[in-house]
């Protein structure tokens, strides 16, 4: 999906992975991370936030959790992360990073609450006044007062298999009375997701917002006021601009900074390209080349990968999803047991088996700095 743009705009990200790899510094399965266009695409997005007056939340999910780009992130200007479950505010937490955001895509398990409100994070986003009764419940056995988003969700809005859950507008006139009386919350917001889609490269303001939107103008008529508006989903340069303009007060980058947002596939942003996944060839069978998996991830939307020293190009196959992530296969059998093979891909690092070769001085003297696990866990130092 992102290998043209790769070749364009940081091809020395491809000639790097390709030479680690023939080295026998980095294994097939492993995603190799550009760390200072990371720093420079952070820059840019928070520039382009400073300009529209968005506070930005960086997601970590799509590059593991990694704390070395974690990190890298924050000393750019992006503060705090948001996690995408309590877990993953864990690790960040442990690796000294503030935590903005928890809860808005997997809530809070009851027996965790606990453990991440000693965390520290500014919001927690609330699917239920169930949800919202236990957080104040523990926030007041701590002594102190917890801000909680509210999703919104109504029951046509856009949300994805599996994500599904929040307060359609109803509900929320039925709760608010009892959410009010909840002493250890503050109703500081709303929040759904996803807040847009692109499609062909235009991206376009999804029914959540307008959700959103109805549901602000409910709370501001009981009183409320400076409610935050957490728009996530395809956070980049170019569409902060639409978000503003629909009311967001607040953006949550994940892809951008890794230059792999949908709209990076169509258009020449100022985040540019920072990953790529390396394989190699295991075998060949029925013309078909097969490559060690663990890291692909079904919704790539993949088509071409480079094989070999030459960096052929090569047309991919894709599986069922309901395939076991064992290979990879190419469209070829001319190619050679053990070449290795370049991608540049949509990913969620988290969800998979990969692991993450951290580099550093790319334009000048590339460094292999560290190689992690897919939850952010430090496998190798040693170079």
């Amino acid at each position: 999906m992102f290998l043209e743009s790769t070749l364009k705009y940081n091809n020395k990200l491809i000639a790097t992975a390709l030479e680690f790899h023939q080295q026998g510094m980095i294994f097939p399965n492993t995603y190799v991370i550009d760390l200072d266009t990371i720093e420079q695409n952070t820059i840019a997005l928070r520039e382009e936030a400073s300009k529209q007056d968005i506070e930005l939340f960086f997601m970590t999910k799509q590059f593991g959790r990694n704390p070395l780009v974690a990190q890298t992130i924050a000393s750019g200007g992006i503060e705090k992360a948001v996690a995408v479950d309590p877990w993953e505010a864990v690790t960040l937490h442990q690796h000294g990073i503030q935590i903005g955001h928890v809860g808005h895509l997997t809530q809070i398990p009851v027996h965790m609450i606990a453990t991440i409100l000693k965390l520290n994070p500014e919001y927690v986003t609330v699917f239920s006044y169930e949800n919202a009764k236990n957080i104040s419940k523990v926030a007041e056995e701590l002594g102190k007062k917890q801000k909680i988003f509210l999703r919104i969700a109504n029951k046509h809005d856009d949300v994805y298999q599996g994500q599904e859950g929040g307060f359609t507008h109803d509900q929320l006139i039925y709760d608010i009375d009892q959410l009010e009386q909840l002493a250890g919350i503050e109703i500081s917001g709303l929040t759904s997701f996803p807040c847009l889609f692109v499609h062909d490269g235009v991206p376009a303001v999804t029914a959540n917002v307008k959700s959103m939107q109805a549901a602000k103008s409910f709370l501001i008529n009981r009183g409320y006021q400076n409610l935050e508006m957490n728009m996530p989903s395809a956070t980049s340069t170019a569409t902060m601009k639409l978000l503003k303009e629909n009311g967001a007060t607040q953006a949550e980058p994940g892809h951008a900074l890794s230059g792999t947002t949908p709209l990076h596939a169509f258009h020449h942003l100022p985040e540019k390209p920072a990953m790529v996944y390396v394989s190699e060839v295991s075998h060949l069978y029925n013309h078909h080349a097969y490559v060690f998996g663990g890291g692909f991830y079904p919704r790539s939307h993949m088509k071409e990968a480079l094989v070999g020293t030459s960096l052929k190009r090569v047309s991919t196959i894709e599986y069922d999803p309901t395939h076991i992530d064992y290979y990879g296969s190419l469209n070829t059998d001319e190619v050679q047991v053990g070449d290795p093979v370049i991608y540049s891909f949509r990913t969620q690092i988290f969800i998979t088996n990969a692991h993450l070769a951290i580099i550093k001085n790319l334009s000048t003297n590339p460094q292999l700095i560290g190689i992690y696990d897919s939850m952010g866990n430090l496998v190798s130092r040693s170079f």
